[in-house]
Parts: C-alpha cells; sequence; structure tokens
C-alpha cells in the first residue's frame, strides 16, 4: 500500500534518529537494555511486590516506576558514559526531514526503548533535537517498552495539544522489527491511522512480513525527504484545486 501524507511523525532513536559510531554495540546495548528492563521488573516482583500479582503486566493504573527499579539500566549506560558525541552521531539527512516537516507544521516526536537521564536527553541537547521533537519519551516514562504500543501511546499524549481526528495518519520511523509491533499494536488503539516506515533491514523485513508493502521501506533520510516532498506537494496541489 502506497505511503499516505503524514500530519504526525513519530521517530525511533538510536539507529533511526542517531547511529552508534561503532555499529555492533548497538545491537548489543539493545539486547541488554531489553534484559535488564525485564529483570528490574522481577526484581520489583519478588523484593517490592512480595511475589503478589504480574510480574512484568502491571495494571493499567499502576505508577510508572521510580528511579530505583530501573537500578539495572543506569549501570549499563554507565558502562558507556562517554560523551554522546563519542558514542553516537545524527543519521546522515536527518535534519533536511525534520526541517523539511518542521516547515509543514508537523508535529514530531520521539519513541525511544533507551534510558533518558545520561543517554537519550542528553542526544536531545547536544545535536539540537529539541527544536523539533514536541515530546520525547524514554525508558523512565514507561511501564512497558516496544514492541508494546506504550512509548508511542505516550508520545501522542504528550506531543498533542488537540485530540487525535479520523484523519490524522502517524508515521512511525524505527529500524527493529519490534517498532513495526508497536506499531501494529498502537493501530488497535488509536482513532487514526498510523503507518511504520523502515529506516532498516531489520524494520524491512518485519514491513513485508505484516503485509505493509515496499512503499514502507525508506532505508536513508534522502529517500524519506524525496517521498515527504512529493506527498506535500501533491496535497497542497488538492488543496489549491479544492480552493478554486
Amino acid at each position: 500500500m502506497p505511503l499516505p501524507c503524514p500530519t504526525i511523525v513519530i521517530f525511533d532513536m538510536d539507529g533511526t534518529t542517531v547511529r552508534h559510531l561503532h555499529p555492533k554495540l548497538l545491537g548489543v546495548m539493545e539486547w541488554l537494555d531489553d534484559a535488564a528492563f525485564k529483570i528490574s521488573r522481577l526484581w520489583t516482583w519478588v523484593f517490592e511486590r512480595r511475589a503478589q500479582g504480574p510480574i512484568l503486566l502491571p495494571g493499567p493504573d499502576e505508577p510508572v516506576k521510580p528511579a530505583k527499579s530501573i537500578i539495572v539500566h543506569r549501570a549499563i549506560h554507565k558502562l558507556r558514559r562517554k560523551p554522546v558525541e563519542l558514542v553516537v552521531e545524527p543519521c546522515p539527512g536527518v535534519y533536511s526531514v525534520l526541517s523539511l516537516l518542521k516547515k509543514h507544521n508537523i508535529p514530531m516526536a520521539l519513541a525511544s526503548n533507551g534510558l533518558g537521564k545520561g543517554y537519550g536527553e542528553d542526544i536531545v541537547e547536544k545535536f539540537g533535537l529539541n527544536e523539533y521533537f514536541g515530546a520525547c519519551i524514554f525508558r523512565e516514562d514507561i511501564r512497558k517498552s516496544k514492541p508494546n504500543p506504550e512509548p508511542i501511546l505516550l508520545a501522542l499524549d504528550r506531543l498533542l495539544q488537540r485530540p487525535l481526528l479520523a484523519s490524522d495518519v502517524i508515521w512511525y520511523i524505527g529500524d527493529r522489527h519490534k517498532d513495526v509491533l508497536a506499531v501494529l499494536a498502537a493501530d488497535k488503539e488509536l482513532p487514526c491511522e498510523i503507518v511504520p516506515v523502515a529506516y532498516a533491514v531489520n524494520a524491512a523485513v518485519a514491513v513485508i512480513e505484516k503485509g505493509y508493502g515496499p512503499d514502507h521501506i525508506l532505508m536513508s533520510y534522502q529517500d524519506i525527504y524525496a517521498v515527504l516532498k512529493r506527498l506535500f506537494s501533491a496535497d497542497e496541489g488538492r488543496l489549491k484545486a479544492a480552493a478554486e
């Protein structure tokens, strides 16, 4: 199916908005982060909740756990506490896409499984991404990480100053299989269309598996820019024709 013109765009962070200067570390760190998140939930269940209730599925009204429950994540990130510019760099062409979206008044957010304090927040500040993103969601903000849709849903809740409309179209740009699965899960919760845009091979495989089609695979920001430019031009043409 062809990509529709977006009215809202959400970006993943690691591997999508920024890339690691040592790419092999990215997969290892993401695996460690995911494993640590599960371990911290088990720790909470055993020592704080006295092995009562579900381990990994807290109730919908349960508050987000305080920082002590993510001590494992902090320990992992301390292992790489170099200045973020020595760890990652913005993906090539990302600023062109961000500027184009900003020019067209498209609300943008960041939704990441990564830790914010000492990492994600530093990335946003160091590379000037706060100029573009109206909301940034990190591990501390959520109970359940992607592929659960919670990071996407929370990003939308914090980003928008209005209710979602049936006419809205949300793009989620990500590089991992779990990003595509999170979009599929979020689609069941939203009143509007949300579609994945695969920025890397891992996400591209998931896009094909889930039946979205090759139009949803754009593995460079040059390609994303060209598609957005075409969609915005077509949309403006339709509006002009309707006004006449």
